[in-house]
């Protein structure tokens, strides 16, 4: 008789137990419906703004390799700006120890006065 008793209170506590929401063990919830999330399903913030951007083709955060350019007139190295000029520093060549400093305005291109690369400054916008 004791261990029917028993038995029925075990069986009555777990099923209590299995409904209380602080008791039971912490379940994940994705797993059982899709599986684990992608990157782009778990990210939020600026991580989220940076893998949709990413997405469309674009690097607002400067977080890519740049692009190479030849320096020549048609084709020049690009400086982005948010202003109308910018500071460039230019290493002429390979081995060079000392850095050529000049200014590059927005609209003509400008050349390196040592080496004669060319610069273009072009209006870069800041993602905030």
């Amino acid at each position: 008789m004791a261990s029917r008793l028993f038995l029925r209170a075990c069986a009555l506590s777990t099923q209590q137990l299995k409904h209380n929401a602080a008791i039971r063990p912490l379940q994940r919830a994705f797993a059982a419906a899709k599986g684990i999330p992608s990157d782009e399903e778990q990210a939020t913030g600026l991580e989220r703004r940076t893998l949709q951007s990413l997405k469309r083709g674009k690097d607002p955060y400067s977080i890519l390799k740049p692009q190479t350019y030849a320096g020549t007139k048609d084709d020049p190295h690009i400086v982005p700006s948010i202003g109308n000029k910018r500071i460039v520093g230019c290493v002429c060549e390979e081995d060079n120890t000392a850095i050529v400093w000049f200014w590059v305005h927005e609209g003509e291109m400008q050349r390196c006065p040592s080496c004669g690369s060319h610069y273009k400054l072009v209006h870069h916008e800041l993602p905030h």
